[in-house]
């Protein structure tokens, strides 16, 4: 394993790959990866943590990790994977089945934010595989462009249902203090486990 890692241009490679070489080499493997992000997101949208000023999910913290660790392409699949599971049905999303299932539930108020977890994924992504993953401070900044597109996305599509002043108050401002966290947390994540890597070379 340890040869594996050592044959691998670290400038040049997601951090998955630099875990799991060998996943690099096949679709099947591929493919693995993109069905357990799937199931990663639906477990985060359904287990709630207490936080002030109101429970929150790890939902959009899994996105960003996925997106940093995948890269575009894989992680943007991922996020298309969860959302046809979601049109079609299956109660993957935050408050489902309570609050409707597949398109009923996407174009409520709460779908643009589901949007802006597929943009959030494809330029979070890219940012990683451009090596935004590898220090803090760059790992920081495509963290809080991933959540600024999520919550851009999530605030002008709840505003057409509520207006621009209550989409502000019920679907933005309640959460700055926990997606602060959360971005803290994903931030953290990232260049540590390169560090980790690195080491093990």
């Amino acid at each position: 394993m340890a040869e594996q890692i050592q044959a691998i241009n670290f400038s040049r490679t997601n951090l998955i790959y630099a875990i799991l070489p060998s996943f690099q080499s096949h679709w099947v493997y591929k493919l693995v990866l993109v069905l357990i992000g799937s199931l990663l997101l639906t477990l985060s949208a359904k287990i709630q943590v207490p936080f002030y000023p109101v429970p929150m999910t790890m939902q959009t913290c899994v996105l960003l990790i996925i997106s940093m660790t995948l890269g575009s392409k894989l992680a943007s699949l991922t996020v298309l994977l969860y959302l046809v599971e979601g049109a079609l049905g299956l109660p993957v999303f935050a408050g489902t089945p309570l609050k409707g299932l597949g398109l009923e539930y996407i174009l409520g108020p709460t779908g643009g934010y589901l949007l802006g977890f597929f943009l959030a994924s494809c330029i979070v992504g890219h940012l990683a595989d451009n090596g935004f993953d590898r220090t803090f401070f760059r790992a920081f900044i495509a963290m809080l462009i991933g959540t600024i597109l999520i919550f851009l996305c999530g605030y002008v599509w709840l505003s057409g249902f509520i207006g621009l002043e209550k989409a502000m108050q019920f679907g933005v401002l309640p959460f700055f203090w926990s997606e602060l966290f959360k971005i803290g947390l994903a931030t953290a994540a990232l260049p540590i486990c390169w560090n980790i890597v690195g080491r093990k070379t």
